[in-house]
């Protein structure tokens, strides 16, 4: 089992939601978050006076999956949630050892 972590613009929430609905994906769990990568956050304006904004909003999406699911959810999230542009995000993956859920019992892939 895998677990997926995409941070991507928010924006592209939906559209990430349905793709993955699409090839599969049961549930996931969403959270909105502030960050900064390359782009080192943006200038911006406001009454007039100049200010520098450090953390950008982004939306992180954790998917725990199967590991034969994983490839495809990967190339879903990148090609469904890129703009071609800094700052459309990263995706991490890392090996689940266990998932328990918790009203059956059930335990790793029956659980998930």
């Amino acid at each position: 089992m895998k677990f997926v972590i995409a941070v991507i613009k928010p924006f592209k929430l939906d559209e990430v939601r349905e793709a993955l609905g699409a090839i599969g994906v049961a549930g996931m769990t969403v959270s909105e978050v502030k960050g900064f990568g390359r782009q080192k956050g943006q200038t911006e304006i406001y009454r007039g006076a100049e200010y520098s904004v450090n953390m950008l909003p982004k939306v992180k999406i954790e998917i725990a999956v199967s590991d034969e699911l994983m490839p495809k959810v990967v190339e879903t999230i990148q090609q469904t949630a890129s703009t071609e542009s800094i700052g459309d995000g990263k995706i991490f993956v890392l090996d689940l050892l266990s998932t328990t859920r918790i009203r059956t019992g059930e335990t790793n892939e029956t659980a998930l």
